[in-house]
């Protein structure tokens, strides 16, 4: 009975989180948070995404990118049926910060100022050189060494970057330039 009433404190706050950001989504200025002052759906989201929250993360950001886990990897796709690094990247700077970015990782790469990893805040890049000398993969940062992106083999998912296979391929972090935040 217990366990009934917690998951549907935690889908009300769910619903709730959604609705605002949808309501305010028009209004919204990039970067804002939504509030959660009770931390319900920050709770909700470090477990489910396996992703430490603070009570100062941006939950449309990690709505939005919990909307979107296992959805299937497509070369060159933009929707919910299937999408790659850049699209969902696209999608998550669009939807979440009011911002359109390029429409592939190196292009988007020009768009940022690279940083140091140790720099990296929610909703920055990370950027991959995966068998080649260029950019080749992307994903949005979360926090706590985590980040958001459209695997070839499992679709948007979460990976952490300590992951040997990533630690291996990483090139950069980067952060959109001011100019186009605003």
């Amino acid at each position: 009975m217990m366990v009934k009433k917690v998951i549907l404190a935690l889908l009300l706050v769910i619903c709730f989180v959604s609705v605002q950001a949808q309501t305010n989504d028009k209004d919204q200025k990039p970067l804002e948070k939504i509030a959660d002052p009770d931390n319900l759906a920050s709770e909700y989201f470090s477990q489910i995404m396996g992703v430490a929250l603070s009570a100062t993360s941006n939950l449309k950001l990690y709505q939005f990118v919990y909307d979107w886990i296992g959805t299937p990897y497509r070369l060159g796709g933009g929707t919910k049926k299937g999408i790659d690094c850049s699209g969902f990247a696209f999608e998550l700077y669009n939807k979440v910060f009011s911002t359109l970015i390029g429409n592939n990782s190196r292009n988007i790469f020009s768009m940022v100022n690279p940083i140091s990893k140790s720099e990296l805040k929610e909703g920055d890049l990370v950027f991959f050189k995966i068998g080649s000398r260029s950019i080749t993969h992307m994903g949005v940062y979360m926090g706590n060494n985590k980040f958001a992106h459209a695997s070839t083999s499992k679709g948007v998912m979460i990976s952490d970057l300590d992951e040997a296979y990533w630690r291996k391929y990483y090139y950069k972090g980067g952060r959109l330039l001011a100019s186009l935040r605003d």
